[in-house]
């Protein structure tokens, strides 16, 4: 599916990354009359952008969001807006093969959601909207293979972690330069904290966000980043969340701070966070929330290549602990009984040559004690022991089991163990926790390698760890998955140099991974 981009193609992506400040086509495709009908809107009104995700075989969802005035909960009237959509063969939009009118309605921040379907597998189509006289720039996407392609190759770019006070969201410019086939973002697309002159950005509004008005200004600021918007523009994105974007370390329906947020009021947070999240994010109806529920976890076909399985690793878990005997308790759960069955389900009875598990937070062991001991991070799968380990020992009879998290805001890349208390222990599986694209900023990389280094011997497991800004980029065959690791020289401008920090390779049917 990948390889490297036509005259054309490497043109279209210039011009991607300027596409959301130029004008859009002129072309109208509504008969005169209703043209004359409509109620016009103002400039802007597709400021936040436009975005695809959850490619299938034969469909893909559109997404945009009217909002001419974004930061003051989006400017626009009280009322259904029809929006049109059409989507096509080539990127001037001549060969439409399927077009339609949504409903923008207040209610979900006259945000557009298009569930198309009918398109052809495994090949690029184009896009836009138009609103009241104004035209949406135009998008480029992309769908799943077909279900029984075994061949081919997927490149999929794993980003996480996003902070907008932290820095500029420069590693997105590098990734649309690479033109992967899918983006998968595993948390933390916004963050909740207040705002602060500290860095070199400063988040909106004048506290944390707790109503569905400030989320919705919340992400409206993080949508207005130039790079994000363009990577949105032109490949579709598989997301999923983290904690951030509801309260930092939040489980179930427990807040950070209990003594500070009574339950009726965190779950009213929860019901006005996950609403925003689905308003910008490109993902089908079943994401709709109920209440404080949404519908996360999912699974993705790319032909008999891939097997994606999306994770919620926030809605259904036991609070975190905070010692090593409370993180042995075997009733804790991560994921839920009815996750857990779902996920083993979608392992064992995969026809995929690879089965991927998109997991918001790492799952081999960080012991940060030196010597005799263990330390664990209690909110990662450190602090789920007994389910972790059960899970892994169902890896050892699960296809090529390959593991893409964040949350960590550092690269580290590892061998996943039958049993990490064993270091001879049979390997299972890899894991690959993608870095932050601007969370923790520009990191003084001297001070990471004196407190992590001398942790190597405690952890042999890790094959790369490192603090710099970027995302990882994967080439999937039937023989082998290539990554690498895109990192950025810095966060805090908008211009940066990237640069490939490692080279990995996974073979198929060897489980772990390799510096090559």
């Amino acid at each position: 599916m990948t390889g490297a981009p036509s005259p054309d193609r490497r043109r279209f992506l210039t011009a991607g990354a300027a596409v959301l400040g130029a004008a859009a086509s002129a072309q109208l495709w509504l008969p005169s009359a209703a043209r004359a009908a409509e109620t016009p809107l103002p400039d802007g009104v597709f400021g936040l952008g436009i975005a695809s995700g959850d490619p299938l075989p034969d469909g893909i969802v559109l997404w945009t969001r009217l909002a001419p005035d974004p930061l003051n909960g989006g400017g626009m009237p009280d009322e259904i807006v029809p929006v049109e959509w059409e989507i096509a063969e080539d990127e001037r939009l001549r060969k439409v093969v399927r077009r339609g009118t949504a409903q923008a309605r207040p209610e979900y921040g006259h945000s557009v959601h298009v569930d198309v379907r009918g398109l052809r597998p495994g090949r690029s189509y184009w896009y836009r909207f138009r609103a009241g006289g104004r035209i949406s720039p135009t998008g480029r996407t992309r769908t799943a293979p077909h279900p029984h392609a075994k061949g081919g190759t997927l490149r999929v770019a794993l980003a996480s972690c996003q902070n907008w006070q932290h820095g500029y969201f420069t590693p997105y410019a590098d990734m649309l330069a690479q033109d992967p086939d899918v983006v998968l973002f595993v948390g933390d697309y916004i963050y909740e904290s207040t705002p602060s002159s500290a860095g070199p950005r400063r988040h909106e509004g004048t506290g944390e966000p707790y109503t569905l008005v400030q989320y919705r200004n919340r992400y409206a600021q993080y949508r207005s980043d130039p790079d994000l918007a363009a990577i949105h523009a032109n490949a579709p994105w598989v997301v999923t969340f983290d904690d951030h974007e509801v309260d930092n370390d939040w489980a179930g329906e427990v807040p950070q701070d209990p003594a500070k947020q009574s339950h009726d009021a965190f779950v009213a947070r929860l019901a006005a966070a996950f609403q925003a999240y689905y308003e910008h994010m490109p993902v089908r109806a079943t994401a709709i929330p109920d209440g404080p529920h949404i519908q996360m976890y999912r699974r993705l076909e790319f032909g008999r290549l891939a097997r994606l399985n999306v994770l919620d690793t926030r809605q259904f878990r036991s609070d975190q602990v905070t010692s090593q005997a409370a993180a042995e308790d075997p009733s804790l759960t991560m994921l839920g009984a009815e996750q857990k069955q779902w996920l083993l389900d979608g392992l064992h009875d995969s026809p995929a040559r690879w089965n991927l598990i998109a997991s918001q937070i790492m799952m081999a062991e960080t012991d940060i004690l030196p010597g005799d001991g263990k330390l664990w991070y209690y909110d990662a799968w450190d602090g789920y022991q007994v389910e972790r380990n059960a899970l892994l020992d169902e890896f050892a009879s699960v296809r090529n089991p390959v593991v893409l998290s964040g949350d960590r805001h550092l690269t580290m890349i590892s061998d996943l163990k039958k049993d990490f208390a064993d270091p001879s222990s049979d390997v299972v599986g890899a894991e690959f926790v993608g870095t932050s694209v601007s969370s923790n900023g520009d990191q003084d990389q001297a001070a990471f390698h004196a407190q992590w280094d001398p942790l190597k011997a405690d952890n042999p497991h890790w094959k790369v760890i490192d603090a710099h800004r970027g995302y990882h980029l994967f080439d999937i065959r039937r023989d082998g998955i290539d990554a690498r690791v895109r990192v950025v020289d810095t966060v805090v401008g908008p211009q940066a140099t990237a640069s490939t920090l490692a080279t990995l390779r996974v073979e198929a049917d060897e489980p772990g991974v390799r510096v090559v």
